[in-house]
Order: C-alpha cells, then structure tokens, then sequence
C-alpha cells in the first residue's frame, strides 16, 4: 500500500509539473503612447518629444503645412528621410530659445541632416539648397496631431 501511494504521489507530481507547459499562454503587451504633440514647427523624434523650435525640420517634413510625426506617431512614407537642421537639437548642444506658439518664423532653411521618422540619420536623395519653407504655412491645423498636451515649452 505505501508503495502504491508514493507511485501515486510521483504520477500526480509529474501532472502538476508538466500542466503549465501543456496550458496556452494569454500574454499580452499594450502600450499606450497617447496622443502627438500639438506643436507649431514638429516635436523632436525622442522623448519627451518636445516641441521642435522653427528651422528645426525642414520642408520634407510638411504635407500641406501639417507636420507628418516623428517618433511613435511618424506617419510619413516608408524609407521618408527628411533634412533637418540639428543646430536646433539640444543632443546636439542647442541650448537657445524655442519658439512660443504664433512666434514669427524667419524666412529660410539651413538643413544640414537627414533623418528618418525614428531619429536614424540617413540620406534623403537630395540636398537640402533650395528649401524655403519649414513648418507651418497656413491651411488646416499645424503639430502632429491630437488635442492634449505634450511636447511642453522650455
């Protein structure tokens, strides 16, 4: 009898060991990013995705004066490189004002990269002479989309 139940103990055991494996996982992962920056001139492609200041993104960057994304809301082409102007990148030592909503955009470009909607820099196919006007140009509603904050102002 004792050797009956120690066989019995041992085969319930193995059961209970092997039921995980042989059950389905149900795992799941949900991240929520929430809605884009409502920038005037774009927000920067990594967090906290400030709001970029003007002359930050070039032209290649607007469709119809909207901003197409950059980071996890980019909604541009695939393999889109657009030039910006990194001068205007704090990672790159920028330290100088950002521009407050309705500020007043000076009149050219001066892009001197090209970078992917994710922050890749890469090439865009064409120099950047001869892009006039970065940002918003009037018609429809200037950032990236959504109505909640995000972005902020230094």
């Amino acid at each position: 009898m004792f050797l009956s139940k120690m066989v019995q103990l041992s085969v319930l055991g193995v059961v209970l060991a092997a039921a995980p494996a042989l059950a389905p996982a149900n795992a799941q992962v949900v991240v929520n990013i929430g809605a884009a920056p409502v920038c005037p001139y774009g927000y920067f492609d990594y967090a906290p995705y400030d709001c970029a200041p003007y002359g930050y993104y070039g032209p290649d960057w607007f469709a119809g004066g909207i901003f197409i994304g950059a980071g996890p809301w980019f909604h541009g082409p695939h393999g889109f490189y657009g030039h910006v102007d990194n001068r205007y990148d704090p990672h790159h030592g920028y330290a100088g004002p950002f521009p407050s909503r309705g500020a007043q955009p000076f009149a050219h470009f001066q892009g001197n990269e090209a970078r992917d909607g994710q922050g890749h820099i890469g090439n865009a196919g064409h120099a950047p002479a001869g892009e006039r006007s970065a940002g918003f140009s009037g018609g429809g509603h200037p950032g990236g989309g959504g109505h909640s904050g995000g972005g902020g102002h230094r």
